[in-house]
């Protein structure tokens, strides 16, 4: 365990090393790697890209460097890591739906939602909605700025109701899955039978894995796919692996929590 000293030294780097720079550079390396050719790019986070892959990989990185410096169980660490998890992906994927990103496929749905940003990815619905809005304020000549009107402007998205496609929240589904139903699952194994350091962990990294593949069938799907797959698929099969390697060294060579002792 993290001696108590130490707990704000270990949060800051949970977030830093892993969640922002390992967030960014998944996202950089997995998903624009065209990123490259411009540097100084990868530094502007403000405007937008982090990959939740890895985000893990970030921190499955960073936990072992800082286990290996303390002289602490990383795979405890991990299990007591993993469990809080789920709290941040259900926030996280709160404020994408907020933001109206990561939207999903189109649909029928009684709960179908529309996405104006869907604007800034499909051109003939921009083109449509740049005619139709123009007309409201000339300013409105470019999807970026139909964008960041449509929310203080009801003419704007009256107007906008028509040319719009009804979507998936995939964000809420993803919401759910990876937030609540993740964070159920981990903590009834938790406390439930005793279980060796790097269960929890790979349990995490398993769960998190099938749902994100499931929950891909209801997203957008990538402009880019890697055979039958999307990128999130496909990258959530080497968590899989992860997660089954962490169950299979845990039931092998087990090592188990130390029970708090009271004083």
């Amino acid at each position: 365990m993290v001696r108590p000293c130490l707990c704000a030294d270990f949060i800051t780097g949970c977030a830093l090393f892993g969640v922002i720079i390992g967030g960014r550079l998944g996202y950089v390396l997995f998903y624009k790697p065209e990123m490259l050719r411009e540097p100084l790019s990868i530094l502007r986070v403000w405007e937008g890209g982090m990959s939740s892959h890895g985000g893990m990989l970030g921190l499955l990185l960073f936990t072992f460097y800082y286990a290996h410096r303390h002289k602490i169980s990383w795979t405890n660490l991990g299990d007591n890591l993993v469990v809080t998890a789920p709290i941040g992906l259900f926030f996280g994927r709160c404020a994408n739906f907020i933001n109206g990103e990561l939207y999903g496929r189109i649909t029928n749905v009684p709960w179908a939602m529309q996405f104006p940003k869907e604007l800034l990815d499909h051109p003939q619905e921009a083109e449509r909605a740049v005619a139709a809005c123009a007309q409201i304020d000339p300013a409105l000549n470019a999807p970026d700025a139909i964008v960041n009107a449509v929310h203080n402007h009801r003419e704007v998205a009256t107007a906008l109701r028509s040319i719009l496609t009804p979507r998936h929240p995939s964000q809420i589904y993803e919401a759910f899955f990876e937030g609540i139903v993740l964070f159920a699952i981990l903590w009834f194994v938790r406390t439930g039978t005793r279980q060796p350091n790097g269960v929890l962990t790979g349990l995490f990294f398993i769960c998190y894995a099938i749902f994100r593949i499931i929950i891909e069938n209801f997203r957008e799907p990538d402009a880019e796919l890697i055979g039958p797959f999307t990128r999130g698929q496909f990258f959530s099969f080497f968590l899989i692996a992860i997660g089954i390697a962490f169950v299979i060294a845990a039931k092998k060579h087990p090592t188990y929590p130390r029970k708090m002792t009271k004083h």
